[in-house]
């Protein structure tokens, strides 16, 4: 007879902590400088479905420098930054309470993709208000290109969470 085992694995990393990773991966990737402006520039056509999604991973992009921009440094990458930390302080805070009550990968899957939504829109909330020329009518409209990135994207993280420790 063999041992059988029937919680997750203790070597795993914390369902969280692989989302958090993820999320690090997913912006850190997808948001510098060398993706975006592939993106922009080669083999994608916003026409298409596969040009619309290759555009919209570079949606929290980052950059290296200001280039002029209005605030600086911190204005330019404020809404990657944003993002970040508001998706790993999101995803440790949200499985809390729901991996109690419906313990298993849908919960934690799900726990990460609602996460990189409402990071989304929070990080593009707080980018258009803290950044320059801040309005809230470009408040408004950034969280819902926000919460659309994260909702289009946030699959990605909610895959990643799953199988870790709640």
């Amino acid at each position: 007879m063999g041992l059988v085992r029937t919680g997750p694995v203790s070597g795993y990393g914390t369902a969280a902590g692989t989302g958090a990773l993820a999320v690090l991966l997913l912006v850190g990737i997808c948001g510098s400088p060398a993706y975006t402006g592939w993106a922009a520039a080669t083999l994608t056509d916003p026409d298409s479905a596969g040009g619309f999604y290759l555009r919209l991973l570079a949606w929290p992009a980052w950059r290296l420098d200001a280039d002029g921009q209005a605030g600086g440094l911190f204005a330019a990458d404020l809404r990657a930054v944003a993002l970040v930390v508001l998706a790993v302080a999101l995803l440790y805070l949200l499985p809390a309470a729901q991996v109690a009550r419906v313990p298993g990968p849908v919960s934690q899957f799900f726990s990460g993709w609602a996460a990189y939504v409402l990071a989304g829109g929070l990080a593009a909330v707080l980018a258009a208000l803290l950044g320059p020329d801040a309005s809230l009518l470009a408040a408004l409209r950034d969280a819902s290109s926000g919460a659309g990135y994260g909702f289009l994207t946030g699959w990605i993280i909610g895959t990643a969470s799953l199988g870790g420790r709640a």
